[in-house]
């Protein structure tokens, strides 16, 4: 993900208006590989900002994904996450504790054969593992 600087300048390049409460999700997104909800990032923001709104962050982030600059998930945990690591990538998700993790693996002789296509071209794959992660598996009781 870019830095704050640097989204600061794209926004302004896109004529997309930058607030200081733009500025504070871009400092809260940074370098944060929770995967977060907009709910958690709106409470992240709102500890720096306390009049930051939870219209202002989804605003902002729907903002971010329609330039590329982070990913919107949909990986069955109940709410949206947000990824700003943009790079090809996979995921692991703790179905206990909700937990995204990100996967780099090899899935290039993951293939679609050209009779099951239904006429798609297949641009990407995404690949979802789910499953608990160490302190869920390590804190259920065992039968």
């Amino acid at each position: 993900m870019k830095t704050p600087a640097e989204l600061t300048k794209l926004f302004r390049e896109q004529g997309l208006k930058v607030t200081p409460q733009r500025q504070c999700i871009f400092r809260v997104l940074h370098g944060n590989g929770a995967h977060p909800t907009a709910e958690s990032v709106y409470e992240a923001a709102q500890a720096e900002m306390p009049t930051m709104s939870l219209r202002t962050v989804y605003q902002t982030l729907n903002d971010l994904a329609d330039m590329g600059e982070i990913q919107q998930l949909d990986l069955g945990t109940g709410s949206s996450r947000f990824d700003p690591n943009v790079d090809a990538h996979h995921h692991l998700v703790c179905e206990s504790c909700g937990k995204v993790r990100d996967l780099y693996a090899d899935f290039r002789r993951l293939t679609v054969p050209a009779a099951a296509r239904q006429g798609f071209t297949v641009g990407s794959a995404e690949v979802v593992f789910r499953g608990q992660c160490e302190a869920c598996a390590t804190s259920a009781p065992h039968h």
